[in-house]
């Protein structure tokens, strides 16, 4: 299981944070005890556990302690000893069995995606303006988002496809909170694991918003010191998420934590694998997948497959390669939400994934042959659901919307599930 860093309460600095004892790592610096220092038979009023010895005297005489984030000479040995997270359990286990069916679950995961990307966008505001983040708020709108995604995960995962170019920032740490905990649920973790994944995914980027708008929006290629400039948000970030009060542990991390690389090539530490929890690991290819796929001010993002197959490139160097694969497999070939091209030159967007065949997905046509709109129709690749001539329909590739003129949102807003699914 991931080590809790959950802090109760503050001590006299932002970068001292209270500890339980048993949560204690090799290269974390004790910096401050539950008791006064002459109580105990520590020679110095400050020091670094070496080894498990060091740790273990800790144990004997404290309940808390107080740790200085400053002080380590290295991240502590955290990934080394979360076992439920290796190459193994991975293979083990599989996702449960959905709750529902994403006709019943699509209104409430509309409800939750409108509700939370709202949070999200006020939470962003508010750091702005120099404040903490509502910490209560943002864990009770994860509770909604792991509710929705152990129902049904695809309505949800559907709803990540609704961006806006110019709402990207907030958007994607919207999606990147959904990802994680859909890739959590797909590797089968505790219901509680899910509810801490999913809030790391949503506060991971909100350091971001100490960084200057015209650095955060520049279209063009960023000169040395403002590259400098934006890599400060995962500092920001930790530094932030730290000073709101309640905040998870796991989250300041990950702030701190997701462009961390595997190799010890990534920032701001360098930090190589077995200092990077399953938790980084976890948001650093939602983090990524999303990055890639989405428009942005200065490029457009690219289709699910080419996605795909950068992540995989990355694997083993930046990216656990256990879990990338874990998520190619939880996202599937045609996740929800992805434009495609069928045999018949018709073209129609994926509604949900059948997990028994995923090269079957149900999907909704759009456009016919000649790529003009034509009235929707839900089929059932899985059912062998039949085209104009008798054929069966099959996929023959994966598309941006753009390729079509499809315009996801506008479709939507036109009721486009709900008119489906209902037909």
């Amino acid at each position: 299981m991931m080590t809790d860093w959950s802090r109760n309460e503050f001590a006299s600095s932002i970068d001292l944070f209270k500890i339980d004892v048993k949560d204690l790592r090799v290269g974390m610096y004790v910096s401050k005890l539950d008791r006064p220092w002459l109580e105990t038979n520590f020679l110095f009023q400050g020091f670094e556990l070496k080894n498990e010895n060091d740790i273990e005297a800790v144990q004997q005489q404290c309940e808390y302690v107080y740790i200085d984030v400053t002080k380590q000479s290295k991240a502590p040995q955290i990934y080394a000893k979360s076992t439920a997270y290796s190459k193994d359990f991975l293979e083990k286990h599989t996702p449960p069995e959905k709750r529902s069916t994403f006709a019943k679950e699509i209104k409430n995961a509309e409800y939750v995606h409108h509700k939370t990307s709202n949070l999200v966008k006020s939470f962003m505001e508010e750091v702005r303006l120099g404040k903490t983040i509502n910490v209560e708020l943002a864990k009770k709108a994860v509770a909604e988002c792991v509710e929705s995604i152990i129902n049904a995960p695809d309505a949800l995962m559907w709803m990540t496809q609704l961006k806006k170019r110019d709402e990207y920032t907030a958007q994607h740490s919207m999606n990147v909170c959904i990802y994680s905990i859909a890739l959590g649920r797909h590797i089968n973790l505790p219901i509680a694991e899910l509810h801490h994944v999913g809030l790391c995914g949503m506060m991971h980027d909100m350091g971001k918003m100490k960084i200057p708008l015209e650095i955060l929006n520049k279209p063009g290629k960023f000169t040395p010191e403002e590259l400098k400039i934006m890599q400060s948000h995962t500092t920001l970030g930790w530094k932030l998420l730290m000073a709101s009060p309640g905040m998870y542990g796991g989250a300041i991390d990950v702030a701190h934590t997701h462009h961390e690389k595997l190799d010890g090539t990534g920032y701001p530490r360098q930090l190589k694998a077995e200092h990077i929890t399953p938790y980084a690991r976890i948001v650093a290819i939602a983090d990524m997948y999303d990055a890639i796929t989405s428009d942005r001010i200065y490029q457009n993002g690219r289709a699910h497959l080419e996605a795909i197959s950068l992540l995989t490139k990355n694997s083993g160097s930046h990216l656990d390669s256990s879990l990338t694969i874990k998520f190619i497999e939880c996202l599937g070939i045609y996740p929800p939400g992805s434009i495609v091209e069928l045999n018949t030159g018709e073209v129609g967007i994926v509604v949900e994934v059948n997990p028994k065949a995923k090269i079957r997905p149900k999907i909704i046509l759009l456009l016919d042959e000649n790529k003009q709109p034509r009235p929707e129709r839900l089929i059932d690749l899985s059912k062998l659901d039949l085209d104009a001539s008798g054929h069966g329909y099959t996929i023959r590739k994966i598309e941006r919307p753009d390729t079509y003129n499809v315009d996801v949102i506008q479709y939507y807003q036109k009721g486009i599930l709900n008119a489906a699914i209902a037909a």
